[in-house]
């Protein structure tokens, strides 16, 4: 029986690679027999990646770089060429992240009306911009073979805006720049779909919700109450929908957005 979910002998290159969500990005391509590539600009983060797959009879590999690099992206692919021969699926993951914590409430971080414009440089820059690089670099060889797929990983917070009450006790905010690079990867998405499709190439994003990890206690008791299903994801339920992104099993599928957040 023929399985479109497969990703047999599939290239799959996986930015912002060391994350908390690419580690799972990266089992969901291992468990249907892809080959998962993680860049990452984070050299110890990504060996400790690899040691914790190698102890699971796992074999990832993995490229030190910056996505707002063109150069360096430009050199990695390349490397990514000479030894596997080509690219099928890019996941444009890397960003730059907030995770509320205790000692925030000191600080008063992340308000509008202070907001750094060299964070806003910074985080624009790595969560768009590098998306924007990668995919130019990356679909070179798709559009050579007029075949691939690029992944966008958005967030719920790409088509609605963060309820801030959910961050009060900690004096915080979520910051602007992480709704209006989530809201820029779905144009994105939108944009390379109708620009790549005639290059038999799909492009489309997903948008999940908040992922459980130990965070502040009055945090996840507040943000439960916005979820209808109660409860923040468990680390690893994306995993599915990634696999169904990056396959055929969504061949007839582009420029859409795929939102799960309970």
């Amino acid at each position: 029986m023929n399985d479109t979910y497969s990703l047999h002998k599939k290239v799959i290159i996986i930015t912002g690679g060391a994350g908390l969500l690419a580690e799972q990005h990266a089992l969901a391509v291992l468990e249907k027999f892809g080959t998962p590539i993680l860049i990452d600009i984070n050299k110890k983060k990504l060996k400790d990646l690899e040691n914790r797959f190698k102890n699971k009879g796992y074999k990832v590999h993995t490229f030190v770089g910056d996505v707002t690099n063109f150069r360096k992206m430009s050199i990695i692919k390349k490397k990514i060429i000479k030894k596997f021969k080509k690219i099928n699926v890019l996941v444009n993951n890397a960003q730059i992240d907030y995770v509320p914590k205790k000692e925030y409430k000191k600080k008063g971080q992340n308000i509008f009306e202070k907001y750094s414009l060299k964070k806003w440089d910074t985080e624009i820059s790595v969560g768009l911009k590098g998306a924007l690089i990668c995919s130019q670099i990356f679909s070179a060889d798709m559009i050579r073979n007029k075949k691939g797929v690029i992944l966008n990983v958005a967030s719920d917070l790409s088509v609605i805006a963060p309820d801030q009450r959910i961050y009060s006790h900690l004096n915080s905010v979520k910051p602007i720049t992480y709704s209006v690079i989530k809201h820029g990867l779905i144009g994105l998405t939108k944009y390379l779909a109708s620009y790549l499709a005639e290059k038999n190439i799909r492009v489309n994003a997903i948008s999940p919700g908040g992922v459980f990890n130990n965070q502040d206690k009055i945090f996840v008791k507040k943000i439960k109450k916005l979820i209808p299903l109660n409860r923040m994801a468990k680390v690893d339920e994306y995993k599915s929908a990634v696999r169904f992104l990056c396959s055929d099993a969504s061949s007839y599928m582009t420029g859409q957005t795929l939102i799960m957040a309970g």
